[in-house]
């Protein structure tokens, strides 16, 4: 049985995510559909990203995932289908996978053309799940594509380094439901350009010269519990996903805040690192 994710900035209460699951049950009955999220914030390019690129890999070979952020078609938004890492990728060509790209090489991009044939200005519904459908039946993609090469980077990607090798300027790309804000600076890439040496992250007036393991790692368990007192502390870790982000213990965003709202960080602020020069 094949499996279509859903992942949107729709949200909760207008009927777009509905609509898209019933399109695809009146082409497919025998089918799934997961929804990987429909909180992304409205346009949310590299939000969109990050939620993508560490959900797809925990799904089957062979699972089609519709991303439906910024997809209105436009000359500078085309709509594009990718088959990477034996996954399906349909989506706006608008930056969306270049993450993943980055990392991994796509077997096959095609920019979509069926347009002709469908009127619509609703495409995640009209064009993605016709797509979608099409892939899951097993057909190829080059009946609803033409072949390209490239697809669209999102800007800031990658983080920036000087040519001293001392400095790494990086940039916030994501805030979690705890308030945790993630960077774009990936614990492999940190390690290449630190080589063992100190450091000090700077994100506004805020700095931390240690990153944890994990976030429980902040706590002295040597300490009497009653006398700890380390929740809202702000720590830095590398996340489940390897990205180094800014956190509070035991953040809470409704009640005692996070480090986006407790540090006043949001997406596309500037985290600095600093390192000595031995």
């Amino acid at each position: 049985m094949a499996i279509i994710t859903l992942t949107t900035d729709f949200g909760e209460k207008d009927h777009f995510a509905g609509a898209i699951k019933g399109a695809v049950y009146s082409e497919l009955e025998d089918i799934r559909i997961v929804d990987i999220s429909h909180s992304v914030s409205p346009f949310n390019i590299s939000e969109a990203a990050y939620i993508i690129q560490n959900a797809y890999s925990s799904f089957p070979k062979g699972t089609i995932h519709i991303i439906g952020i910024d997809s209105e078609l436009s000359p500078e938004n085309k709509h594009i289908a990718i088959k990477l890492d034996d996954h399906y990728f349909i989506c706006a060509n608008n930056g969306i996978m270049s993450m993943i790209c980055a990392e991994i090489a796509p077997e096959k991009i095609v920019e979509i053309n069926i347009h002709d044939k469908v009127q619509t200005s609703f495409p995640s519904l009209d064009i993605f799940v016709k797509v979608a459908c099409h892939i899951a039946r097993g057909g190829t993609l080059e009946i609803i594509g033409k072949v390209i090469n490239t697809i669209k980077p999102i800007k800031n990607l990658i983080p920036f380094v000087n040519d001293e090798q001392n400095q790494i300027i990086g940039t916030i790309i994501y805030v979690d439901n705890y308030g945790n804000v993630v960077t774009n600076i990936r614990r492999k890439f940190f390690e290449n350009v630190q080589k063992t040496r100190a450091y000090e992250i700077s994100a506004r007036s805020y700095k931390f010269q240690k990153i944890y393991n994990k976030y429980s790692d902040i706590i002295d368990f040597n300490v009497e519990e009653s006398k700890r007192n380390d929740e809202g502390k702000g720590l830095v870790v590398f996340n489940s996903s390897e990205y180094l982000e800014i956190a509070v213990y035991k953040s809470n965003c409704t009640t005692v805040g996070g480090a986006s709202t407790l540090m006043g960080l949001k997406t596309m602020d500037t985290v600095t690192i600093n390192f000595s020069k031995s």
